[in-house]
């Protein structure tokens, strides 16, 4: 397996190349058990962080990220937009997105008690990665459904179309990469 290291809020990681399809490699990035990049991260992205009341990421990769920085600003509440419903979710809203790590179409789905306490609220997108944005363009269906107001978009890294969005705070750059390793142009 072919790697490629970077440094992440401070922080040297290897990230494995991942095959994609046969013109598209992706470096993978996994917070899951690194708490000490979690933490570095959330940290890194508070200090850019527009002022908010809620945060909201989807599940699952976003989830520690949005955790910590929950924590550090005083165990505030987060919203988390499911892969499934829930049994205790009611007025569930929902939103369909295919991102580029997911082999097949997916739906986004949020408690109507959650909608509820967005109406009306600054709300901050974060994500570990958005490449696409089409999981950024689910959430915010899913945001605008609930009547929150979007107050700014963040993410650890951002890759492909990502890069350069001006509607975006993101830590680091993550290169797309060709079957040999190589980056791509």
């Amino acid at each position: 397996m072919k790697y490629y290291e970077m440094n992440i809020a401070g922080l040297k990681r290897q990230l494995p190349i991942c095959r994609v399809n046969d013109e598209l490699y992706i470096a993978g990035f996994v917070i899951f058990g690194d708490p000490e990049l979690t933490t570095a991260c959330a940290k890194k992205l508070l200090e850019n962080a527009p002022e908010y009341d809620y945060l909201i990421t989807a599940e699952a990769k976003g989830i520690p990220l949005v955790h910590e920085m929950a924590r550090l600003q005083n165990n505030q509440k987060y919203i988390l937009a499911r892969k499934g419903p829930k049994l205790y979710m009611t007025n569930v809203l929902s939103a369909t997105v295919r991102s580029i790590t997911t082999a097949k179409e997916q739906t986004l789905y949020l408690d109507g008690a959650d909608a509820e306490l967005m109406r009306g609220k600054r709300i901050l997108v974060v994500d570990d990665v958005i490449s696409t944005g089409e999981s950024l363009h689910a959430l915010e269906a899913l945001i605008d459904s609930a009547g929150g107001n979007i107050v700014g978009r963040m993410a650890i890294l951002a890759e492909g179309d990502a890069i350069g969005r001006d509607d975006l705070y993101y830590i680091e750059e993550l290169p797309l990469f060709n079957a040999d390793g190589s980056k791509k142009g």
